[in-house]
């Protein structure tokens, strides 16, 4: 099993890391041929990087839209921010003072994580509109976090795994090279979810974390009178006309 899971987190390791990096590529060389930032927009890039940090840490816009979806939303991205954090103990001989400062908090925040991903499934179920439009994908990926969180609580809570020898696994596997890890059921399981997320999150709606950053109805200035929009492939375009 400790092989198993090694050889696994290698595989899930490389598919996240090379899918993100081809992606995010994607979205960089993608043309915005026209000005659609969402208004009121900012007209400075100031304002859009001012716009930018509000809609990533505390979701502005969502905010104004839905109340409700807001509270659901916000509360399991910040708890899984905490909940990431703390796991950052599990790849380091000696955890930075700011992984030890967050361990009281993230030892709750799976609650918090749980809570926000069941408002979000049943929001999904009960409101027609949303019903409608969601894949069953958007349920699978719902579900697969919801277990990651009740896993991850089991072991906090009810079956206690050897911490120590899981770090020691995951400290061995950095260094490529493979150490006992403890079997039990909720780690299992936990770390088999894990491990899929991983896989399919290059290719999942998950992609939206990165995506934000480059979409155009976020990150353009409102200043289409001031300075004609023109996309690289379209300056290249004209200045060949020309020529």
């Amino acid at each position: 099993m400790s092989t198993f899971f090694a050889l696994l987190f290698w595989l899930a390791a490389a598919v996240i890391t090379l899918g993100l990096a081809f992606k995010i590529r994607q979205y960089w060389v993608t043309p915005a041929p026209l000005k659609i930032p969402t208004t009121p927009a900012p007209t400075t890039r100031g304002g859009v990087v001012i716009r930018m940090i509000e809609e990533v840490v505390v979701f502005k816009s969502l905010f104004k839209s839905n109340k409700w979806i807001w509270i659901f939303g916000w509360v399991f991205h910040f708890s899984l921010l905490l909940v990431l954090l703390r796991h950052l103990r599990y790849f380091q001989e000696q955890p930075w003072l700011m992984v030890n400062i967050i361990q009281p908090f993230g030892k709750y925040a799976a609650f918090g994580m749980v809570f926000g991903l069941v408002g979000l499934l049943v929001r999904r179920i009960v409101v027609d509109r949303v019903r409608y439009i969601s894949a069953p994908s958007d349920f699978l990926m719902l579900i697969m976090l919801i277990f990651i969180g009740i896993s991850g609580l089991v072991m906090q809570y009810v079956v206690h795994p050897d911490i120590t020898s899981v770090k020691q696994f995951f400290l061995a596997w950095m260094e490529l090279s493979i150490a006992e890890l403890p079997i039990s059921t909720p780690l299992v399981v936990h770390l088999l979810l894990v491990a899929l997320l991983m896989i399919v999150f290059p290719f999942s709606k998950l992609l939206h974390a990165p995506g934000i950053f480059f979409s155009p109805t976020r990150n353009q200035v409102d200043n289409p009178r001031e300075k004609r929009h023109l996309s690289a492939w379209a300056a290249k375009l004209e200045t060949d006309n020309k020529g």
